[in-house]
């Protein structure tokens, strides 16, 4: 178990990264758009290129973690992505932008998996759970501020704020590590990081006629699927502030609201738990996604753009925290699991992307046929969580408590 300073300064790690990931990946795609002059099916591919590597490599990343130690494998990565960045700011062609995403993703698989591992490592299932909700809130609240004050650093900056100040922020991660490293005790990856079974109550798991094991699956299910809908958002932001007229600035200022807002969703899941084993709030915060993600991507009005990212940011995060919750509670978290939550996780951002651009290939004389497209993806997802809801009522489930739904 690590030190209550060095989990600090995991936190601290934590949240630097989620900015700078914020302030390069967020607004590679304006400076993509204002530079090569890409459009939404551009963008989606790029996301889904970095999304397909991601999920194939934090797998990896995550087994070379188990093996070689989480702090030597933070210093690769934050060397890694703070070179990347550098070597962008003088890049000048197409290529050479795509080539630094890609190296910069690699880094970036090397990060997240041990970050995840750092703050579980060790920890009874009570503390546990505080500190994964200290874990959510921070990187939600990093990526989010610094997408909001993101758009005006672009404006003032230009590609000094896309990479050099995000490359210097690397830079500040990996002397950060390096000292920890030095203060860390010597076995840094037990075989099994934490089994934190049993966090929730025999009161809770029965709150429902849904088997707890049911609810993992649905969480499993639904996660990936809402991380197509967010990165299916984030690269067309360009197109989307292009409809309303926004510059880059005011484009930060309005369409962070989704992340902020779930960053604050966060705060409330982590102190009120009424929504744990209660099928209706998964599928309705599912439902949820559904028809903001096509609001915010069809809408004509500011107001609606607004409202629909208030209810995306917000079924997100329950989304999100569920499938973490029931992870801790009904099964060991290993040493490779912040890996294969992470490569789900990675799945999701290829996913939602590549069916957006491909639609857009395919159907070049119809901008709106990515929304469309990704929307009828996210209609799998939901007959998917219907389904697996209906086979568990079929198997003859115990009945639910008073109360239960």
């Amino acid at each position: 178990m690590l030190t209550p300073r060095l989990k600090t300064g995991v936190f601290v790690l934590e949240g630097v990264n989620a900015v700078a990931i914020s302030l390069y990946f967020n607004y590679l795609f304006f400076y993509m758009r204002d530079h090569f002059g890409f459009s939404n099916r551009e963008n989606l591919t790029m996301c889904a290129a970095s999304g397909l590597l991601y999920a194939v490599g934090v797998w990896f990343a995550g087994k070379f973690a188990q093996r070689r130690g989480y702090f030597p494998a933070l210093k690769l990565g934050f060397g890694t992505m703070g070179l990347a960045l550098l070597a962008g700011s003088v890049t000048r062609s197409m290529p050479g932008h795509w080539a630094v995403m890609l190296v910069w993703t690699l880094g970036m698989c090397l990060t997240w998996p041990c970050l995840e591992a750092l703050t579980s490592e060790g920890e009874p299932p009570a503390r546990l759970a505080r500190l994964i909700g200290i874990y959510n809130v921070v990187w939600a609240a990093g990526l989010g501020l610094a997408f909001f004050f993101g758009g005006a650093l672009f404006e003032w900056l230009g590609s000094v704020g896309t990479f050099l100040v995000p490359a210097g922020l690397h830079a500040a991660q990996f002397v950060l590590v390096c000292g920890m490293a030095r203060h860390a005790p010597r076995v840094q990856v037990p075989t099994v990081v934490v089994a934190p079974l049993g966090m929730a109550g025999p009161e809770e798991r029965r709150r429902s006629s849904v088997p707890p094991r049911v609810f993992l699956a649905l969480a499993w299910v639904a996660n990936p699927f809402a991380y197509v809908a967010m990165n299916t958002v984030i690269p067309v932001i360009p197109g989307v502030a292009s409809r309303f007229e926004l510059s880059p600035k005011v484009a930060g200022f309005v369409c962070s609201i989704w992340m902020l807002m779930r960053a604050v969703t966060f705060v409330l899941l982590w102190q009120w738990t009424a929504w744990h084993y209660r099928f209706r709030w998964l599928i309705g915060a599912y439902l949820g996604v559904v028809v903001a993600f096509a609001t915010i991507l069809l809408g004509r009005r500011l107001d609606l753009l607004i409202l629909a990212q208030v209810v995306f940011g917000a079924a997100v995060a329950l989304i999100y925290y569920s499938s973490l919750y029931y992870s801790m509670d009904l099964g060991d978290t290993k040493g490779e699991h912040g890996g294969f939550h992470e490569a789900a996780l990675g799945l999701g951002i290829f996913a939602g992307p590549a069916v957006g651009a491909a639609s857009l290939h395919l159907r070049p004389d119809s901008p709106a046929v990515n929304a469309w497209a990704v929307t009828a993806l996210l209609g799998v997802g939901l007959a998917w969580l219907l389904g697996l809801r209906w086979r568990a009522g079929r198997r003859g489930a115990a009945p639910p408590a008073v109360g239960a739904r």
